[in-house]
């Protein structure tokens, strides 16, 4: 397999910088960064983006994380090894990232479980987490990007 471009962050440097200070605000509001990887491996799987499915996974083994944790984040609803706040978080993630087919795309029940959990300025870094992510697979889906190639 190979890329059909370089990625448009890259050819285009002045989007590259405000993409890398959104990641940087983000990660800056308390939140653990096992959380925000995980949203980040989540989002990635939902879109299907291979280069950002291994980014998250060597995330998370870099930060830690056990194969379970990591392996089982699909299932993160079946599986016993996420807390509460974690699936809140997951369950605002995959809510944001599907926001087609649906009237009310993100429900009150979604948004009050996850904003129990969660001040305001921890769910706008859930929600920039999200943004993103979807972000960067949305530019390196469509090209290609080879996974692992960072």
């Amino acid at each position: 397999m190979e890329a059909r471009m370089k990625n448009p962050a890259t050819l285009i440097p002045a989007a590259g910088r405000p993409i890398q200070e959104l990641m940087k605000a983000a990660r800056s509001q308390g939140l653990p960064q096992e959380l925000l990887e995980m949203i980040h491996l989540r989002v990635s799987q939902i879109n299907g983006c291979s280069f950002c499915v291994d980014a998250g996974l060597k995330g998370l083994r870099k930060l830690g994380e056990s194969d379970e944790r990591i392996g089982l984040v699909t299932a993160w609803r079946e599986a016993p090894y996420y807390t509460d706040a974690e699936r809140a978080a997951l369950e605002l993630a995959e809510a944001s990232t599907r926001l087609a087919g649906h009237d009310d795309a993100v429900s009150d029940e979604i948004w009050n479980n996850a904003a129990d959990h969660f001040d305001e300025r921890q769910l706008a870094s859930i929600l920039l987490m999200t943004a993103v992510t979807n972000l960067f697979n949305r530019l390196n889906a469509p090209i290609r990007q080879i996974a692992g190639s960072w």
